[in-house]
């Protein structure tokens, strides 16, 4: 059943298009991932989808409900959770006090936020880092405490804009690690990424952008066999 479809969805900026009429679809408790080279629009797509940058045509529905159009706070609400290429953690406040303003997106009471909050940072491996400033954290630790958050907003669909970005590859297990468990759980997630050794082993599918434009689709081993993603992304033999 598909959680998230995109039927024929553009976006121009004047003159620029940075999407244009690009269709996908995320299955239920999926992990689709989505490549490209730079300034393919991958950006561009999950800010339609999460309310940032509303589609200039096309629709966009999550579990049957159109939400192109939306502002963020009406697509957090119905059920897409986000991150961003830069963690944006709140540098002066604790582990805890980052994931619990995602918590109160739900959760009225603070002891239940803070519950909640306590819960999630365990789900990420950053447990003992909970009373920790954010901004003396590693960018891996900053990526997953990003993660929580994200989560804390309760999403049926995750977002993830290069979560892998930066990080070694014993670092980049701990992510693939926590992405598996996020699908675990039953959250469909879709993944901007360039560490396709992250990306690739892991996801159910990928879509790949060039240009602004969908040029392939499938599996990761049809998507890494297509002679066009080699040529504009993969690059020759």
């Amino acid at each position: 059943m598909s959680m998230l479809r995109v039927e024929n969805v553009s976006k121009r900026f004047g003159g620029i298009v940075a999407n244009h009429e690009v269709s996908f679809e995320v299955d239920e408790g999926r992990i689709v991932g989505l490549i490209g080279p730079n300034g393919a629009g991958k950006t561009t797509m999950f800010n339609a989808i999460a309310g940032f940058a509303p589609p200039t045509s096309g629709d966009i529905w999550l579990d049957g409900r159109k939400i192109s159009g939306m502002t963020p706070e009406q697509c957090a609400r119905a059920g897409i959770g986000r991150t961003f290429q830069v963690a944006r953690t709140f540098t002066s406040m604790t582990a805890l006090e980052n994931v619990m303003v995602g918590c109160f997106l739900h959760e009225r009471s603070q002891s239940k936020a803070r519950a909640s909050a306590e819960q999630l940072l365990e789900f990420v491996q950053l447990g003992r880092f909970r009373d920790r400033p954010a901004a003396s954290m590693t960018i891996s630790e900053q990526r997953r405490l990003a993660v929580a958050r994200a989560l804390a907003v309760r999403p049926r669909l995750l977002l993830m804009d290069e979560v892998m970005a930066g990080l070694n590859p014993t670092e980049v297990r701990d992510m693939v690690d926590v992405v598996l468990k996020i699908r675990g759980i039953g959250v469909s997630c879709l993944i901007v990424e360039h560490v396709l050794e992250g990306i690739m082993p892991i996801a159910d599918a990928i879509v790949v952008l060039d240009y602004g434009r969908k040029i392939a689709d499938g599996t990761p081993a049809e998507v890494s066999a297509n002679p066009q993603v080699i040529a504009a992304y993969l690059g020759e033999e």
